[in-house]
């Protein structure tokens, strides 16, 4: 019997992209990823003990700092299983719930980890603009009702994705641009179409990240119009300072996120796959690496309790 042109979605499977040029050296490229997530892990961890073992870190901008670890760890996790399987075992194909599964997964942290950066420019802006009134407009109920929201609003408004790539029709095997299953890659290789997808998924990402790009935007106009106003350089140098962590943050996250959307929009035929894919690497593997060691550094409470810990062990 011969197979049918198109599947529906029970019956069709996806092909993970391996690192073009290296699809012989599983193990080898195997290596830096694993390592990767190795640092991400422990990197988070350590953030997360080193706030709830100090109780002078008990404050909002400490407990949005182990929100933002708490999505990068949910980020990692949600792109291991599938590239482990690729790079460790050479295992390439995927089935349909399991990849809409991770998709669902990866665009909510990914959402969550925008939406807590956006609530933790919104503690510096009130830190800086309204320092006395910090402790009764961030109350820990607060917090709390804020952490809530940020996690219901990315789950309720992502939940419709699979179900309406559910109801599309694809190829019996489609090959995907990356090693795990992103929203705009798996549209692309739809055979049917994809006006409701693509027009729901537009609003998605312009309810979420472009609205938390812009708010937070808003947030540094604010709190830039408040530090120029200081007479003293010193201090205003020093307000300033409390933000450098965020803006690396920010600027971690958003810049790849935008370049992989524009590429994902208006197509891929100026530059090589690789570029791409390892863009995409930028976005999902180096936040939940690299804020962990910017928060570190930048963050003279949290570096004075690593390098105790780290101390004690010695001896």
């Amino acid at each position: 019997m011969a197979v049918s042109k198109h599947s529906n979605a029970s019956s069709f499977f996806f092909i993970l992209m391996d690192l073009p040029g290296l699809e012989a050296s599983h193990y080898w490229t195997a290596i830096p990823i694993c390592l990767i997530y190795v640092l991400s892990v422990l990197g988070n961890m350590t953030i997360m003990h080193t706030v709830k073992s100090v109780s002078s870190l008990h404050t909002p901008m400490y407990i949005f700092l182990s929100m933002l670890s708490m999505a990068d760890l949910g980020l990692s996790a949600s792109t291991l299983p599938s590239m482990a399987i690729v790079f460790l075992l050479g295992q390439r194909m995927i089935g349909t719930a399991t990849c809409f599964m991770q998709l669902f997964f990866i665009h909510t942290f990914s959402v969550i980890e925008s939406a807590v950066l956006l609530a933790m420019a919104f503690d510096r802006c009130v830190a800086i603009r309204e320092p006395l009134r910090y402790a009764t407009i961030l109350t820990t109920r607060r917090i709390g009702a804020i952490g809530l929201a940020v996690v219901v609003r990315s789950a309720a408004l992502h939940l419709p994705l699979p179900v309406l790539l559910g109801r599309l029709t694809f190829p019996p095997v489609s090959a995907l641009s990356h090693s795990y299953c992103v929203h705009p890659d798996v549209l692309r290789l739809s055979c049917s179409s994809t006006v409701v997808n693509s027009g729901f998924g537009l609003f998605v990402m312009l309810s979420t990240l472009g609205m938390d790009a812009v708010l937070i935007l808003l947030s540094y106009v604010l709190i830039l119009k408040t530090v120029l106003s200081i007479a003293s350089n010193a201090e205003r140098l020093k307000a300033f300072n409390t933000c450098i962590s965020h803006i690396c943050a920010v600027l971690l996250f958003y810049s790849p996120l935008v370049s992989l959307s524009m590429i994902h929009r208006f197509g891929k035929k100026k530059l090589p796959a690789l570029v791409y894919m390892l863009l995409s690497y930028l976005h999902f593997l180096m936040p939940p690496v690299l804020n962990p060691i910017v928060y570190s550094v930048k963050t003279k409470e949290i570096r004075v309790h690593i390098l105790k810990m780290l101390h004690l062990k010695k001896h």
